[in-house]
């Protein structure tokens, strides 16, 4: 009996009735991101486990459950990226990218994986996107590294998000909201999930994003950072609100927003759409001051986000919004025999290198037959060879729109790529 393989579970194949809608939706944000001064890299699917335990912390559900970790034949172990900040730090501080002075603003798009239970929004494959502004401090680019996403947003057309942005303060100010974070939270210690238990010790913050109904729900009563914030990160909250109303981006303050991972410093956002249920969260990030210096680097501020396409897309199709279009023919050559035939490959073959969607099935023999791949297809306009239109060199053209026809000199056939 023969096997039957299926996908792995968290994963899903991408097929062709839909991958023109991430073609549209990958191109579109690269445009958007070239569009503030980013320029793309891309990074391996898989880097030195270090790299995500230094950089996203010990405490988070990334590291301590959700990597996918693995031995190389010399015992190496290295992991499949959960995640697309940290792989650009890495070779931002290897390929000494900041070594003119000036700031580095990059972009990228890829597959993450993370082992996580699968649900509508949330897989263990999933693609993602990002921008990363390397190299400044100022309030002004933690507003410009919102407006990229909040501008592609828009570009696609969508309306049900709202951004919610937070500052959860410096090392300095940390220290002090810590404190008082945990003589909120050991009071309800016992009743807490066995992660926030853990969270409690290590990194308090942690136990504002925990998901569990009950830690959800005391969660809400802590008090907020943004009363524990020092001089020098209430005037850059300040100064980040001003420039987001400057770029005309609506936001509303949010004051439990910590993110997932531990490397975020001052500015914290998300953007969320509230009708997508419990995976509500089409990206977000802050700003991480602290990383490139924890991973080998300079001392290097930076800001940046991530938002993954299996949601965006979500959103796109529960708006009704246009996702691209289903590529089609432009032209579909119809031939009767083998004398036509060889014209009508000669034909196909100047179509295509001209760069020129054309297509011919050289098994179908019928007009009928062929006409009916054409409408299928949705092809544009149809070629029509038969020994009438050779033995005058032309070809007939019809419009499958119209049903115009007429008919052009085949010594003129680059009439066709007008």
């Amino acid at each position: 009996m023969n096997t039957k393989y299926t996908v792995p579970r968290g994963t899903s194949d991408i097929l062709p009735k839909d991958a023109y809608k991430w073609e549209y939706m990958e191109s579109l944000f690269r445009k958007v991101a070239k569009s503030f001064g980013y320029q793309e890299i891309c990074t391996p699917i898989f880097e030195q486990t270090e790299v995500f335990e230094r950089s996203a912390g010990d405490t988070t559900d990334i590291v301590q459950k959700e990597m996918y970790r693995f031995q190389d034949k010399k015992g190496r172990t290295f992991a499949l990226r959960p995640e697309g900040t940290a792989p650009v730090i890495r070779s931002y501080i290897e390929n000494n990218l900041g070594s003119d002075g000036q700031i580095t603003k990059l972009f990228y798009i890829g597959n993450m994986f993370r082992y996580d239970r699968p649900q509508a929004g949330r897989s263990r494959q999933f693609s993602q996107y990002g921008c990363e502004c390397i190299g400044t401090v100022h309030p002004y680019y933690d507003a410009e590294n919102i407006a990229v996403f909040w501008t592609y947003l828009k570009t696609l057309g969508l309306k049900n998000f709202v951004v919610e942005i937070n500052s959860i303060g410096c090392p300095n100010c940390s220290e002090t909201y810590n404190t008082v974070l945990k003589e909120y939270f050991q009071k309800s210690l016992e009743i807490l999930c066995p992660d926030c238990q853990s969270r409690y010790e290590k990194n308090p913050k942690r136990l504002l994003d925990c998901k569990v109904p009950q830690c959800k729900e005391i969660a809400m009563k802590s008090p907020s950072m943004l009363d524990f914030l020092d001089e020098r990160c209430q005037i850059h909250f300040g100064e980040v609100q001003r420039y987001l109303k400057i770029l005309k981006v609506n936001y509303i303050v949010n004051s439990r927003i910590v993110r997932g991972l531990d490397y975020y410093t001052q500015t914290a956002f998300e953007f969320i759409n509230n009708n997508l249920g419990s995976q509500n969260a089409l990206g977000g990030g802050g700003r991480y001051d602290g990383l490139v210096q924890q991973m080998g680097g300079k001392d290097t501020p930076a800001v940046g986000f991530a938002g993954g396409f299996s949601r965006l897309l979500l959103s796109l199709e529960q708006e009704n919004l246009y996702q691209g279009e289903f590529a089609r023919p432009k032209y579909y050559i119809i031939s009767f025999n083998e004398e036509t035939t060889s014209k009508a490959i000669e034909i196909l073959d100047f179509l295509r290198n001209k760069g020129i969607y054309a297509e011919f099935e050289i098994e179908k023999t019928s007009m009928k037959s062929q006409m009916k791949s054409a409408d299928r297809l949705k092809a544009e306009y149809t070629i029509i060879l038969g020994e009438d239109e050779l033995s005058q060199n032309m070809l007939s053209l019809k419009n499958m729109t119209t049903g115009e026809q007429k008919q052009i000199a085949l010594d003129k056939i680059e009439e066709l790529c007008l």
